[in-house]
This record gives C-alpha cells, sequence and structure tokens, in this order.
C-alpha cells in the first residue's frame, strides 16, 4: 500500500478524566497536582496525551488504572474539548471521559507527572488549570441528568449501603431535598434492591438495615421496556 504524506499541522490529542466518588454524605472529584510546566504545582484533572497505538478509551482505562489502580468500573465519553487556545504548550484538542468510583476500593496514587493526587468536595474545590473547571462543569451536567433515569448511583456506593446513604448520595448530585418517606417508597417498590438481612454495626442510634443492588435483574429488567426514573 503507498504511504501518503499530508501537508497540513496536526493537533495534539489528549483524554482527561473526571473521577467522581462518594464518601461521607459528600460528591468528591480526584484531582492531581501537577509536576511539570505548565501550570506546575497547580491542581488540575488526571489526564495525559493518547498514545499513537491507542484509541481514546484505551488511553482513558490507561489513566484511570495509573491515577487509581483501578479497572472495569463505570466511564463513559463526556464530550471533546477543543477551543482553539485551551492549552498553552501548542494546539491540543481533549477527549473527556468520567467514571464513577467506589472511594473505599482503593487510595488516590500520584503518577510520574504529578506530586500528589487528592479527593476534593465538589463545592471545595481549588481554583483549575486549563479548562477542566469547564470540562468538570459539564460532567456534573450529565451526571446530574443521568442519575434520574440510569441507576449509575450505585457505582458510588459501597456493595451494602443504607437506605439513607442512597439518599444522601441523590440530593448531593440533584442539589435538592427529597421526601424520605417518598423516597424510599420509590426505590423499594421498584424492587431492584436485596435485603441482605444484616445491619450496619458500631453505632449508637438505631441500627440500619444494608441493602445491595441487584445489578442481574436490572439488566434483565432493562431488556423488557423497564423505566427506572427517580
Amino acid at each position: 500500500m503507498k504511504n501518503f504524506c499530508y501537508e497540513y499541522e496536526r493537533p495534539a490529542v489528549t483524554v482527561d478524566a473526571v473521577i467522581f466518588g462518594f464518601a461521607e454524605a459528600s460528591l468528591k472529584v480526584l484531582l492531581i497536582k501537577r509536576g511539570i510546566e505548565p501550570f506546575k504545582d497547580k491542581w488540575a484533572l488526571p489526564g495525559g496525551f493518547i498514545q499513537m497505538q491507542e484509541t481514546a478509551e484505551d488511553g482513558a482505562n490507561r489513566i484511570l488504572k495509573k491515577e487509581t489502580n483501578l479497572e472495569g468500573v463505570f466511564m463513559e465519553q463526556l464530550y471533546t474539548f477543543s477551543a482553539v487556545n485551551r492549552d498553552p504548550r501548542e494546539r491540543i484538542i481533549s477527549i473527556a471521559y468520567f467514571a464513577l468510583v467506589k472511594q473505599d476500593d482503593y487510595q488516590a496514587q500520584a503518577g510520574d507527572d504529578e506530586t500528589s493526587a487528592e479527593w476534593f468536595e465538589i463545592n471545595k474545590l481549588p481554583s483549575l488549570v486549563f479548562d477542566h473547571e469547564k470540562i468538570l462543569r459539564t460532567a456534573m451536567y450529565r451526571l446530574k441528568g443521568k442519575i434520574r433515569y440510569q441507576p449509575i448511583g450505585f457505582e458510588l456506593l459501597t456493595d451494602k449501603f443504607k437506605l439513607s446513604q442512597l439518599q444522601d448520595l441523590y440530593e448531593v448530585i440533584l442539589e435538592t431535598s427529597i421526601d424520605k418517606r417518598n423516597f424510599r417508597r420509590k426505590i423499594l417498590q421498584m424492587e431492584l434492591l436485596i435485603d441482605t438481612e444484616e445491619k450496619e454495626k458500631n453505632v449508637a442510634h438505631k441500627a440500619a438495615k444494608l441493602y445491595k443492588f441487584d445489578k442481574n435483574k436490572y439488566d434483565e429488567l432493562s431488556k423488557k421496556g423497564f423505566n427506572f426514573e427517580i
């Protein structure tokens, strides 16, 4: 096959990842402190350049693995950010992803080009470099919309959880208070929760029941047109 050489400039392509976690009734996002220029010692979303022999999804998975040491978590392509001057180095296009992880599964760790990696509450964020604040806002908008009609919120909870934790999660993401009785009635009527017959331990108040999300049942119902809506 003949080799072709095109005489025009080519932009570089990166992936950036918005990694959400949930702990202590707070939605959090994982940020890294850059160890290199530009913006050395400033906070940013985890990201990096796509390698020549990988797809954007492969690159996002590689970065997620590097920053969290996790694989197989919920991750979805978010949007492509292509403002001409979004990066001071050169013409760089970023394909952004967002991921939902269970914070208890791992410890945040810095990669080769970072000095630290830390969780920040979504309403207590430091200033972010490049256009990462815009990327994060877009991810929040997507999460807020999607959690209403798809049970992705369970990706942020521990395998066993209280109903109050589930309600806290929805209230934090949707930024609104939810009636406790109506929420519990609606979520239990869906019959997607498994009663583990266990209760929380070592608490001063009345111990609450622990539940698990029945993903297999949800997948089966979805094929039949089941409508999950909160």
